[in-house]
């Protein structure tokens, strides 16, 4: 699935959370539930906001590594987000 078209959907908390799931890290979930509740934010906003935030503040080295994630994946807008999701969970 393509990146923009997942989070387009993310104005349903259901779908943010299944998206996550599918992910197949319920620690992430948690932490993102969690920095969502604190930031007052649905989830699937503090996603979409971590995705803006992850291109604008990545290093040439992350974005370098998330190529040769992408190059490997099945579903390169998962990886993405998925990179994405940690990148934020890390402050």
């Amino acid at each position: 699935m393509l990146l923009g078209d997942l989070l387009a959907r993310f104005d349903d908390d259901s779908l943010a959370t299944e998206a996550i799931l599918s992910l197949g890290d319920l620690s992430l979930l948690t932490a993102l539930r969690a920095r969502a509740d604190a930031d007052g934010l649905a989830l699937g906003t503090l996603a979409a906001n971590a995705v803006d935030r992850y291109t604008e503040e990545a290093s040439d080295e992350e974005w370098m590594t998330l190529m040769g994630a992408l190059a490997r994946s099945e579903d390169p807008g998962l990886t993405c987000l998925r990179r994405a999701l940690l990148y934020v969970t890390r402050d």
